[in-house]
């Protein structure tokens, strides 16, 4: 299903569940000596709301921010392993050729295996990458060169292989996340329903325009838990971040 579609259907739910709750309120609560309270109802629900948007907005943010990092740092694994390809030209053979063989195959790995695993939600990847990974730096470390310029470059590779490594632990690391805990979503379920029970115990002279007003404020908390639930992993769901950098670097080195 159209992530759109999908999302259109939870704000459009949400909208006609709680516009029908309201509606029946409504009618069969009892209206006398409400409208006199909607002043006080309105501070309440002015503080419970505040307390629920700052909540929901440094999920969000937190979120993004994750999704943003993942993408920069497939990008800074893959450059880094481009690097280190090109730093292995200047090494003697037949470690110049056997690092070239691991490079792609690595990349390989990292799209066909490892990916697919992110995707689910688990560091648990499939594959042998972080063998072929060792098998690089192994390789490097223990090629014998002969003058300083195959010296300097060894070093850098060896250099590019670490940032290897370490991009590649922040790339597992955050595919193996909870992303959003049980708790905060609790938390933001929970304080979703009392933002839009609160609105229910305001009573002014037009029901229709006031079951619209909190089915729209109920689509509206919907949509923001949508693109939460959406965000939780950076490599799944409607932001996910695909493995075109690796893509990439295989188009390139093959």
């Amino acid at each position: 299903m159209s992530i759109y579609l999908m999302g259109l259907l939870w704000v459009l739910g949400a909208g006609l569940v709680t516009g029908a709750v309201a509606y029946f309120a409504r009618r069969i609560g009892a209206t006398d000596g409400s409208v006199e309270n909607n002043e006080a109802a309105g501070q309440v629900f002015t503080i419970v709301g505040g307390l629920h948007a700052v909540l929901l907005a440094f999920v969000l943010i937190s979120l993004f921010d994750a999704v943003n990092g993942a993408e920069d740092g497939a990008s800074r694994e893959a450059d880094n392993l481009v690097a280190a390809y090109w730093s292995a030209d200047a090494l003697p053979e037949p470690a110049r050729t056997d690092v070239r063989d691991l490079v792609v195959s690595y990349a390989g790995t990292v799209v066909d295996q490892e990916w697919p695993d992110m995707v689910r939600g688990t560091s648990a990847v499939a594959g042998d990458g972080a063998e072929k990974l060792d098998q690089l730096r192994k390789t490097v470390s223990q090629t014998a060169v002969t003058d300083d310029w195959q010296n300097s470059q060894k070093t850098t590779a060896a250099d590019k292989l670490l940032e290897v490594y370490q991009a590649r632990q922040a790339r597992l690391s955050t595919a193996g996340s909870d992303g959003v805990s049980n708790v905060m979503w609790f938390a933001l379920i929970a304080g979703t329903v009392m933002s839009v029970a609160m609105p229910m115990l305001f009573v002014g002279p037009r029901p229709t325009t006031h079951i619209i007003i909190v089915s729209i404020l109920a689509g509206t908390l919907t949509l923001l838990l949508f693109a939460t639930y959406q965000l939780q992993n950076p490599y799944a769901g409607g932001a996910k971040v695909e493995p075109t950098a690796f893509e990439n670097v295989l188009e390139r080195l093959r």
